[in-house]
């Protein structure tokens, strides 16, 4: 009886299935790259505002702290967005008739915020508190990267759970003390290896277990 199919056959069919799971790797990976590229999660991205406010400038510049414009950051869920007459506290005396803060003018003038762009925006079903991350030893650079050498305001890291849970796991890796929390290049004054689990026994910073829960972050 003849064969049906030639040996080569044999060949090729092995050869489609190897190229198969190859495509299906690579699909896969291109998948996870994606995921996690700056496409998806807009890190490094510069957002168009009302006023390209400069933190390079204020924070790096002429040194204003992050809590005199995000006064809230110690205890609320919200860092606050600063109002207009933050900025006129300033603003009225130095620039006040650059045609590049007319916006900041108008809006104080008119009583009308300003409609800036939120940067950091996470999805609705994530709950995050900046008072808590705070007041544990969390500084503004661990999540926000060094917002004085920002010209524009930027997300610098990806935000995403996986670089959550990173800290979540072992937060003795990325404590600091109080007092140091605003301050940007920050160096710890002995290693972190000592000086980090130091910090989380005092500020009572929750097991892993709790940390990693569920409910923590999805509420």
């Amino acid at each position: 009886m003849s064969q049906v199919f030639p040996k080569s056959a044999n060949y090729w069919s092995k050869a489609s299935i190897i190229s198969l799971i190859f495509l299906l790797l690579f699909v896969g990976w291109l998948v996870i790259t994606l995921q996690r590229s700056d496409l998806v999660t807009s890190a490094n991205q510069f957002i168009e505002q009302p006023v390209q406010f400069s933190h390079q400038h204020h924070a790096g510049g002429i040194g204003i702290e992050c809590r005199y414009c995000h006064t809230s950051v110690e205890v609320s869920p919200s860092a606050g967005i600063p109002p207009t007459k933050t900025c006129i506290n300033c603003h009225s005396q130095i620039w006040n008739q650059s045609p590049y803060l007319e916006p900041v003018r108008a809006s104080f003038r008119d009583d009308r915020p300003l409609n800036w762009i939120r940067v950091h925006d996470l999805p609705d079903f994530v709950y995050f508190n900046h008072s808590i991350h705070v007041n544990k030893g969390v500084g503004c650079e661990t999540c926000h990267g060094r917002v004085d050498r920002m010209p524009l305001m930027f997300q610098a890291k990806s935000l995403q759970m996986e670089w959550c849970l990173d800290c979540h796991r072992d937060p003795s890796r990325y404590v600091r003390p109080l007092d140091q929390i605003t301050t940007m290049g920050y160096v710890p004054a002995e290693p972190q290896r000592e000086l980090g689990p130091r910090l989380v026994s005092e500020y009572k910073i929750a097991d892993v277990t709790a940390l990693t829960s569920c409910s923590v972050c999805h509420r």
